[in-house]
């Protein structure tokens, strides 16, 4: 597996490959897993995730010592990480992990120690050794428990608006157009679709299709399987929610909060800074500043302080009044 770069990646086409092409219809927890390590060893980090970050804690990552030798957050990480029956969910996904032929193990584990030292553990994981591997399991289940679970409905939430997104051009306009839809992260340039990428590669579907993984996770390119054997899949960074295609509640809570002020708790499904909340909500940063102000008195907002930056959240009450479920 490989992570952001700067050359281009070349998925090449054929009819019969665009009739196979598809949107995953879950987030796969063990792809979340891998990016949300990525993002949290992440130098050039992304605001949106700002308050994501903040919620972590060192006790939190009790995995991450074993985790992140395999899942550097540059270059190639191994394929059997993530492998494709993690769209079945958590337990789907580590079964399949621990049931990683020798062969496999052996030959990715290479290809990592190559790229960096490994710690001495890592040789009876290598070599498949049942213990290794099954404290590996465990050390992805802890990590999801404590990292990733707490924020699930959130990461969910993101990946079906996405989703539905794809799957809606797809269904009106073909996949061809759906392809389109991605710029400029992918430039679908007939029969060809190209991202920039680590390093020059260039995979041939040859009638196999190709499976597009939103994530909530994933920043700024894509990153695809290495093995071109295995089933081809793209993982790519689900899209944040425009507020002209928002969906829900708000306009039934115009009424009561005013255009803007619904606009604005709206914008707020995911945790964002003063400044991203005034572009999503279409107003000026002063005006989102006041708004947001406003709904902190009323509870349904939560607001905090990092540096020179203002992060804003919805409380629960605030989520409950956005989905129109009842508090108990």
């Amino acid at each position: 597996m490989a992570d952001s770069g700067e050359a281009v990646l070349r998925i090449h086409f054929s009819a019969g490959d665009l009739t196979r092409t598809r949107i995953a219809e879950e987030p796969d927890p063990l792809w979340e897993i891998v990016l949300s390590m990525h993002q949290l060893r992440e130098p050039r980090r992304e605001s949106v995730l700002d308050a994501w970050r903040g919620r972590q804690r060192p006790g939190d990552l009790s995995a991450l010592r074993m985790l992140s030798p395999l899942m550097p957050p540059r270059g190639y990480f191994p394929d059997f990480l993530t492998p494709a029956a993690g769209l079945g969910g958590l337990e789907c996904g580590i079964d399949a992990v621990l049931s990683t032929p020798r062969s496999q193990l052996r030959a990715e584990m290479a290809l990592l120690a190559e790229q960096d030292r490994l710690p001495a553990w890592t040789r009876p994981l290598a070599v498949g050794d049942l213990e290794a591997v099954h404290r590996l399991g465990r050390a992805l289940r802890r990590y999801y428990d404590a990292v990733l679970a707490p924020c699930w409905p959130r990461i969910a939430a993101r990946v079906e608006a996405d989703r539905r997104h794809r799957t809606s051009a797809q269904c009106r306009l073909g996949t061809e157009e759906m392809l389109r839809t991605f710029a400029p992260i992918l430039r679908w340039e007939p029969p060809v679709l190209v991202a920039d990428y680590p390093a020059e590669r260039d995979i041939h579907l040859e009638g196999r299709g190709l499976l597009l993984v939103p994530s909530y996770f994933c920043r700024r390119t894509p990153v695809a399987l290495l093995d071109t054997a295995l089933w081809p899949v793209l993982v790519y960074p689900a899209r944040m929610p425009e507020p002209e295609a928002a969906v829900g509640p708000a306009p039934r809570l115009a009424p009561l909060l005013g255009h803007t002020r619904a606009a604005v708790l709206q914008a707020l499904q995911e945790p964002c800074t003063t400044t991203e909340l005034a572009r999503l909500a279409g107003v000026s940063v002063s005006s989102a500043s006041e708004h947001a102000s406003v709904l902190r008195r009323a509870g349904l907002v939560a607001s905090t302080r990092e540096r020179h930056r203002m992060h804003h959240s919805l409380t629960r009450l605030g989520s409950h009044l956005l989905s129109g479920v009842l508090v108990g």
